[in-house]
């Protein structure tokens, strides 16, 4: 549900079914879309932003505005780095918000 003035933002990992829509959006912003992994940004479900995981500079709607929600890229993108360097057995505990014991 929808309130006067605000909107929804959903921040999520890019999947399959997400290229047309990325490939898209680096139209629209006449920009190379590099490959890898994206964090993608959508506002009441549309695409608006995507920034590669790896890192690099985020790809945006230039009719949109997206200054409020590429920081929530960044910030998610360097989750997911960090997460990626963990060993194995940390990364599963991380997901579950444990603590190893010692």
């Amino acid at each position: 549900m929808t309130r006067s003035g605000s909107f929804q933002i959903t921040v999520r990992l890019a999947g399959d079914a997400d290229r047309a829509a990325l490939e898209r959006l680096a139209v629209l912003d006449a920009k190379a879309l590099p490959g890898g992994p994206f964090v993608l940004g959508l506002v009441e479900g549309e695409l608006v932003a995507a920034l590669p995981v790896r890192g690099g500079r985020p790809v945006a709607d230039p009719f949109r505005r997206t200054a409020e929600i590429v920081p929530l890229l960044e910030l998610r993108a360097a989750q997911l780095r960090r997460e990626a360097a963990m060993p194995p057995r940390r990364r599963v505990l991380a997901r579950l918000r444990l603590r190893p014991a010692g």
